[in-house]
């Protein structure tokens, strides 16, 4: 999530009306991405050009486009070129307008596309909705923040029939000075609030540090005893080719090692699990904690850390491989010593900088060697290390919390999707080039373990990416389906959030499309969604009645009136 937030703060759109949305029915792969078409007159030439902007698909199923929804919330009127001559353009053939006569070229002005109403989810499957509370709810002594103002917050969000909420519980609160030593005062305190009002929870095993993110308004670190180790040797954390370290979060290269005063990272997340199981039992046997999300990386998500902020990078980057540490170094040398290719123990030398683009690059430029006999070794290896990890971690979670669902977080990378290599989804660790389906394996593996997977992005839009850094083919839509039918395809259930702040309906009719898609021919939808997160202007007035609207869609009510 921190990832995607940060192009919303570095870009910024630029002023003035939108093109209108054109759709094609005779074109399948145009009717189901419902991409933005601009429609353009050229010189004086008699003549117009038509842009449709399409993207390429794997192949994947994708709902018919909804027809209650336009691609914008408002429908500027267009201009048409028509010709010194007189002759009208394609554009103004069927519509009624106004012409005037600039720079001896006539304009029509086109009048505004009728609205059409939406889509009414009335009846539709009852998906059930959290809502995430502030990064610091509870603070560094593992004590509740002004418990009274989130009472009442919380009793507005009852009021709103919201299901329940979602919270992190900090590795580096709980467990912060001495090994095993846990102290969840301030989520006791919070629970008993929660279940008092008869809400639900989804609790988050974050063992990650807060704090030098878009989005991060709170510092949180890793444990303190883990930063003293980390002083001595730096090697636990993720490490870039420049020996950069990045103490967000454990390397994976520590999992099987016994570097953490006798233990291995995957214990110390397995007793941290245990501990929490432990003293929250009567929450879990009343069927209050509805799931736990099992955090896995950086922001909590399956990923490595290849974009970071404080490192310098920026988006739309493509990041940078994060396996430089000596532990993963040595997997990658064991790996091919065993291939027989010993001399290919090492990271590639020409994949660029944080925030190179493709292109810019040896490895992930067209025809580069991310698709030769070593990028493939590489990105195998690469990829193979990530599920290995969620692997490893899932089947103690699954064990600490046999009877209750468990979930994966996972970030949608989007950007570049559009190109060949798909370089930011590799640095992540990602191995989905345009002629590899980088998921359906993360998908298998959590099958494995009955997890939920969390799929944040699928609030964005298309259109949206285009507009901000047309520079860098993203494809949110395109991406967003891909994950979906991975997950569906073998059968696991998926939860969602929004990875950008969302309080209008034209966002809201987004995630209700991507949460119960139209027509689907096995009535697949969501497990729940969660919405990112309380905040004063979650409970203003009219943003709050935008937001207990979307509630009862998602519950599949009937609301009042339908129109934007």
């Amino acid at each position: 999530m921190a990832i995607f937030l940060n192009f919303l703060q570095q870009g910024s759109r630029p002023a003035g009306g939108t093109s209108a949305a054109v759709t094609s029915s005779s074109s399948h792969l145009v009717s189901q991405q419902t991409p933005p078409a601009s429609l353009r007159g050229v010189s004086p030439g008699y003549q117009t050009s038509v842009e449709y902007n399409t993207c390429r698909m794997k192949g994947v199923f994708m709902p018919n486009p909804s027809p209650y929804d336009l691609s914008s919330s408002t429908q500027p009127q267009i201009p048409a070129v028509v010709g010194e001559g007189g002759e009208q353009t394609e554009s103004d053939l069927h519509i009624g307008g106004s012409m005037d006569t600039i720079n001896d070229k006539q304009i029509v002005d086109i009048p505004p596309i009728p609205k059409l109403p939406e889509r009414d989810f009335a009846g539709t499957p009852f998906i059930p909705v959290y809502v995430m509370l502030p990064l610091g709810v509870v603070n560094m002594k593992c004590e509740l923040v002004d418990p009274d103002d989130l009472l009442k917050q919380l009793k507005v969000l009852k009021s709103a029939n919201v299901d329940g909420i979602m919270v992190d519980c900090w590795w580096g609160i709980v467990e912060a000075h001495t090994p095993q030593e846990y102290n969840w005062s301030g989520y006791s305190r919070l629970f008993q609030m929660v279940r008092e009002l008869k809400l639900k929870l989804q609790a988050v095993m974050s063992f990650h540090e807060c704090g030098g993110n878009v989005g991060d308004d709170v510092c949180i670190p890793l444990p303190h005893w883990v930063a003293e180790i980390g002083r001595s040797n730096p090697d636990i954390f993720f490490t870039d080719r420049e020996g950069r370290r990045n103490p967000e979060c454990l390397s994976w290269g520590i999992d099987k090692e016994r570097v953490l005063r006798g233990r291995t990272a995957v214990e110390v997340y397995f007793d941290y699990m245990r501990s929490f199981r432990a003293e929250f039992d009567e929450f879990f046997t009343d069927g209050i904690i509805s799931m736990v999300e099992v955090g896995l990386g950086p922001c909590g998500e399956l990923r490595y850390p290849s974009c970071p902020v404080k490192h310098g990078w920026r988006y739309p980057g493509i990041g940078e491989f994060q396996c430089y540490d000596q532990y993963l170094l040595k997997s990658l040398k064991k790996t091919a010593e065993a291939r027989g290719h010993p001399f290919w123990a090492r990271g590639p030398d020409n994949a660029g900088f944080y925030n190179s683009q493709p292109h810019e690059t040896g490895f992930f430029c067209d025809g580069g060697d991310y698709d030769g006999y070593y990028g493939r070794f590489f990105l195998n290896w690469y990829t193979r290390i990530l599920i290995d990890h969620g692997d490893r971690v899932l089947s103690l979670a699954k064990l600490a919390f046999e009877g209750t669902q468990i979930a994966v977080k996972l970030s949608g990378i989007h950007w570049w999707y559009k190109t060949a290599s798909h370089a930011a989804e590799l640095t992540a660790g990602f191995y989905n080039p345009c002629n590899r389906d980088g998921y359906a394996a993360i998908a298998t593996m959590l099958k494995k373990h009955k997890a939920a997977l969390n799929f944040s992005c699928s609030e964005s839009r298309m259109g949206d990416q285009q507009v901000d850094f047309a520079e860098a083919p993203a494809d949110p839509e395109g991406l967003v389906w891909q994950v979906l039918n991975a997950a569906w395809e073998v059968g696991i259930p998926i939860a969602s959030e929004n990875a950008l702040p969302c309080h209008d309906r034209v966002t809201y009719n987004k995630i209700l499309d991507n949460a119960k898609p139209l027509n689907d021919p096995d009535g697949r939808h969501f497990l729940s969604f969660t919405h990112l997160r309380l905040s004063p202007l979650l409970m203003e007035r009219q943003t709050f009645l935008e937001f207990e609207r979307f509630v009862k869609r998602m519950h599949g009510e009937a609301v009042v009136e339908l129109r934007v």
